[in-house]
Formats: structure tokens, sequence, C-alpha cells
């Protein structure tokens, strides 16, 4: 059986349990944060999540491990057939991660914090964002899903993407990220409304309030240490 390990208040996490529980696949969870001893033994960064396999082999990365899954259990696939519409497949996951997550992450700090968010980040992060929102009206369709017909692995990965893009970049920038994209908003509404998505949703906010004074204790420890150099 896979054991999943890592919390469930990350996206990333969040992303490979939908794709585990979508392939109807026996996985059992162990919670683990960021920076942890535990971690840092099969995770050479010490980043959530990893998986382990029944053979005893340890992966990292969120996209990776997406990949293995798909590759390993191939039933209910979540790529298409064609090799040039997997690549698009992969190419909307990349831009998502590159162009909307990661610049919204810029502001995780700030928040978690309580200190304000220079003007200068406000606009480095926008004009990513606007990359993005460009790159990623171009290629998806949302007709129903993002690339046609089928639901394929760009679907998971992009939706959960959004919750960083809708909580800390939409929040901070009192931008409608997703409504810039047409068709996203209406697609991100319908993703979670289904069984597996309403499920990962419970269980993130059963873990956000550990979560959250995990955080800030350690922003609390780092002050600390600062104020006393």
């Amino acid at each position: 059986m896979i054991t999943l390990h890592g919390f469930a208040a990350s996206n990333y996490y969040n992303l490979v349990k939908h794709v585990l529980i979508y392939k109807e696949l026996p996985f059992e969870e162990n919670l683990l944060y960021g920076g942890s001893a535990e971690l840092l033994a099969i995770s050479p960064a010490g980043k959530v999540p990893v998986i382990t396999t029944d053979e005893g082999l340890h992966i990292s990365e969120s996209s990776v491990i997406c990949d293995f899954i798909e590759e390993t259990y191939p039933a209910m696939p979540l790529y298409p057939d064609n090799a040039g519409e997997r690549a698009v497949v992969r190419q909307i996951m990349k831009i998502a991660e590159l162009y909307f997550e990661l610049p919204s992450r810029r502001f995780i700090p700030y928040v978690f914090s309580g200190a304000e968010i220079p003007e200068s980040v406000k606009v480095e992060v926008r004009q990513v964002l606007n990359r993005g929102v460009k790159a990623l009206s171009r290629l998806c369709r949302f007709s129903p899903w993002i690339v046609g017909e089928q639901l394929t692995m760009a679907d998971i990965y992009v939706y959960h993407v959004n919750t960083i893009v809708s909580t800390f970049g939409s929040s901070q920038l009192e931008w409608d990220i997703l409504a810039a994209v047409p068709g996203m908003k209406a697609w991100n509404d319908a993703m979670s409304q289904s069984v597996i998505s309403q499920k990962v949703e419970a269980d993130r906010l059963a873990n956000k309030t550990e979560f959250m004074q995990k955080v800030k204790a350690q922003f609390e420890a780092a002050n600390t240490k600062k104020n006393s150099l």
C-alpha cells in the first residue's frame, strides 16, 4: 500500500491525494510537517508531499509523484493517449505552477507574519500573474474540462494550484485572478463540488488550525532569535 506523507493544509499534498482517490488506489496517510527530521529522511529537500511505495521507494515532488502514479497504475488514465496532447496537459500544469502558484506564494510570509507587503513586491507578482493569465487563457478550453471532454491531470493540478492563487494572490492584490481567465471561475466552482474535492477540502480544514499554530510558533521563534542578536 502507498503511504502519503505530509499534511492536509498543503495544496501539493492535496493534489496527490486527489489523484490517489480518483484512481481508487488504497493508501494511508502519515502526518509530517516540513523541516522535520523524519521528513528529511525520506525527502531530499525536506518538502511535502512524499509517497512511499510498496517496494519502500520514497518519491517527492508532486508532479513526479503524479507521473509515477499514472505510469504505475494506468487504469482510469489522467493523461490523453496522444503524445502531443499529453504535452499540452503538462504544459498547462507547468505554466500554472510557475506563473500562477509560485508568484502568489511570495505573499505567504507577509500574511503569516502580519507584515505589510511592499508595493514593489505587489507590482512584481502582478506582472508574473498577468503572464500566467494570458498563457492559460490561450491554452485552456474548459469544455467542460481544461483540455476538452476528458478530465486530465491538468484539472486536478490547476484546481489545487488555485487554492494558493485565490487565498494569497487574489486577496492581497484585490483582484479576482481566476475570473481573469475566461471559463476558469465556473470550471473551478464545478471542480469544488466533486465528492473527491469536498473530501480533500474537509480534511484540509480539519488540519488548518494545527498547521497555523505551527506556523505561528515558527515565526515567533524566528523573531525571538532575530531580536536577541
